[in-house]
């Protein structure tokens, strides 16, 4: 089926099993930020994030004759980027090293905004990871990807009250967490 010239996804899933490299790259084009956003619920990290996301696309193009609903595809792919990430987690925890000393780091001044942003962007980072995963997944495909309710119920199948539920949880969660150590704001002078 095509809608307004653009191939659903078993139209490009049928067309890249037949060797046409543009309809996959279709899909890429479509489910990369999904990918991303959902590695990045797993890993926690935005370079970890991207490998696992990259890595998931070329495992989905190695084995898309396996994937045997071409209309599901997205939450196909997804399932393919969760374990992948999982993977990357685990194969990075038996690498963990110790970390570089706080007097190893630079001492220069950054600005009053730029330290804001960093301790904000740590705080929800922390808080994103106090999360169950499937209630981290989905706020980041709703409120970072733009998803709505019943595009992350069909891709990962799941009922769409289930997806509202897990969405108003988790942030409420994360605002509870970000309520609880508030960001100086600008301006104000420091203890």
């Amino acid at each position: 089926m095509v809608v307004m010239g653009r191939p659903d996804d078993s139209e490009l899933v049928r067309r890249a099993r037949g060797g046409d490299g543009d309809a996959f790259g279709v899909l890429v084009d479509r489910y990369m930020r999904a990918a991303y956003a959902v590695a990045l619920s797993v890993t926690g990290s935005h370079e970890d994030a991207e490998d696992a996301a990259q890595e998931s696309f070329m495992v989905a193009l190695q084995k898309l004759e396996e994937c045997r609903s071409p209309e599901r595809f997205a939450g196909w792919l997804l399932t393919i980027v969760r374990n992948r990430s999982r993977n990357l987690v685990r194969r990075e925890s038996l690498r963990d090293t110790d970390e570089v000393p706080a007097s190893a780091r630079s001492r220069a001044p950054t600005p009053d905004r730029e330290t804001e942003r960093s301790e904000l962007r740590g705080r929800l980072a922390e808080a994103l990871d106090a999360l169950p995963q499937a209630q981290r997944e989905i706020v980041l495909l709703h409120d970072l990807e733009g998803w709505k309710h019943r595009e992350i119920a069909e891709r990962l199948e799941i009922p769409a009250g289930t997806v509202r539920s897990h969405l108003h949880f988790a942030r409420k969660a994360l605002r509870d967490a970000l309520d609880e150590s508030p960001v100086r704001k600008v301006g104000e002078e420091r203890a």
